[in-house]
């Protein structure tokens, strides 16, 4: 898997970490992304999926109810919030390899309500591999890398291996997380 310690402080940018990577790799990376995140649920049962974990820390600011703003996060929630993350990033990704200008986003998120079992956290993971890959098979056999974008006032310009990366980095930093609720879905249920 790609480490993002260097691009979290600074030493390098997400550009420069994306520099050498081929579209092999990301198909390479992307399936031990899934990999990692099923592992880390593998012991899980049904009563871990909704299992409200403890988080004081909680605070989104994109919830789309405001009485949801500070609520932790159960595993469903971050699996599907994850995976959505991933697949925006890498269907833009695939409009810029074939020379689209980034016009937007390109977000479907599952309803975290709707996820319960711990067999639909597990598909959720395996359908975002399966889209996740698909969208890279969209990329010419020379990809157009010029197209460049800023994603955000204070993020660099970047091009289509970087969008990819960029869900890999959200990935990445929802893991800690994963392994947190499923400890605490663990023990509660000891």
């Amino acid at each position: 898997m790609l480490d993002f310690s260097r691009v979290n402080n600074k030493e390098i940018s997400m550009t420069d970490l994306a520099a050498d990577l081929t579209r092999q790799d990301l198909h390479t990376l992307t399936a031990e992304m899934i990999d990692t995140m099923l592992d880390a649920i593998a012991d899980c049962t049904d009563a871990d999926v909704t299992f409200q974990p403890l988080d004081p820390g909680a605070n989104d600011t994109f919830a789309s109810k405001s009485e949801d703003a500070a609520i932790a996060w159960t595993l469903a929630h971050v699996i599907v919030h994850t995976t959505a993350s991933s697949e925006e990033s890498a269907f833009l990704a695939a409009e810029m390899a074939r020379g689209v200008e980034n016009h937007g986003r390109s977000r479907y998120e599952t309803p975290w309500e709707e996820v319960t079992t711990i067999e639909q956290c597990r598909q959720r993971l395996q359908e975002s591999l399966r889209i996740r890959q698909a969208s890279l098979e969209l990329w010419p056999d020379q990809p157009n890398l010029e197209i460049t974008y800023q994603p955000w006032p204070t993020a660099p310009h970047i091009n289509a291996v970087a969008r990819f990366i960029f869900g890999f980095a959200h990935d990445d930093s929802h893991l800690g997380q994963i392994t947190d609720i499923v400890s605490q879905a663990k023990a509660a249920r000891a």
